[in-house]
């Protein structure tokens, strides 16, 4: 587990100010993974009481932009929040819970696959998004 002092090292590194609200919802994302706002907003809330909506979004926004935290958005979903970054790692959504998890590149290097025609695009990074039953959901729908 990512601890205070470890996320504040992040933030100075990203050339970040340290403030309490960016150290809680970086905290947040490092402990809850694929995590919607709401549900940050909730985790950031239980150790900054008083912290607003706007500055968890601001927190978000800006950690997301310096490459600290990855923003997923599967089709039909909310945005998600992520820690795990810079590998081109892709995700398995169940359709009929939502829970999301992690899932390893496939194949080969970055981005695992290759277009049929890049359009003359420099690819620098490839979304996979796996569907399916998770094994909570599959066991319900059996019984």
């Amino acid at each position: 587990m990512t601890t205070p002092p470890e996320i504040e090292q992040m933030l100075r590194a990203a050339t970040l100010r340290v403030t309490r609200p960016r150290v809680a919802v970086l905290t947040a994302v490092h402990t809850l993974p694929h995590a919607d706002t709401d549900t940050l907003i909730d985790a950031v809330r239980r150790d900054l009481p008083s912290v607003s909506h706007q500055a968890v979004y601001d927190s978000l926004h800006t950690l997301t932009d310096h490459g600290l935290v990855r923003r997923i958005k599967p089709a039909g979903s909310v945005a998600r929040y992520e820690a795990r970054i810079g590998d081109n790692h892709h995700h398995v959504v169940c359709r009929s819970c939502g829970v999301i998890a992690d899932v390893d590149c496939a194949v080969g290097e970055a981005p695992c696959l290759t277009p049929s025609d890049d359009h003359g695009f420099v690819i620098e990074e490839a979304e996979v998004i796996y569907w399916g039953t998770c094994p909570a959901c599959s066991t319900t729908q059996i019984s």
